[in-house]
């Protein structure tokens, strides 16, 4: 194990693992890349794969656009259903409020104008077909 605050004794699980153990991530491929890409912090510093993960450790999680703030709960190598992975961490206040914010966020803009539906419409068919295709000039 890598040198850190905690004793040579106290039980640790890899990052990259723990993190695929606690659902964050499809497969233990894609915790590494995400770690790899500066995408997990622990106590602040961006964490390494191969990083021990200790009970009662912070970690900050960007997946996507969601970011959470979690404090390690219990260790674990093998991943189980997502109740089990649950139990693995806990959302620290902070982190679940600005997160649920982001959401909440996210949601109002795409509620803001309608996406572009997957087909043009009959009207707008039938303009690019009088039109001829425009890119094309």
């Amino acid at each position: 194990m890598g040198h850190n605050e905690h004793s040579a004794g106290t039980p640790a699980v890899r990052l990259d693992i723990w993190l695929w153990a606690a659902r964050f991530f499809k497969t233990r491929a894609l915790s590494k890349h995400a770690i790899e890409g500066g995408k997990v912090e622990i106590h602040g510093v961006a964490g390494k794969p191969s990083k021990a993960v200790h009970v009662g450790d912070v970690l900050k999680i960007a997946r996507g656009e969601e970011r959470f703030e979690v404090v390690v709960a219990a260790l674990s190598e093998q991943r189980g259903p997502a109740a089990a992975a649950r139990l693995l961490y806990k959302e620290t206040e902070a982190g679940l409020a600005a997160r649920l914010a982001a959401a909440e966020q996210r949601r109002l803009e795409g509620a803001g104008f309608a996406k572009p539906p997957t087909k043009p419409d009959k009207r707008a068919r039938r303009l690019i077909r009088a039109l001829g295709d425009i890119d094309a000039l």
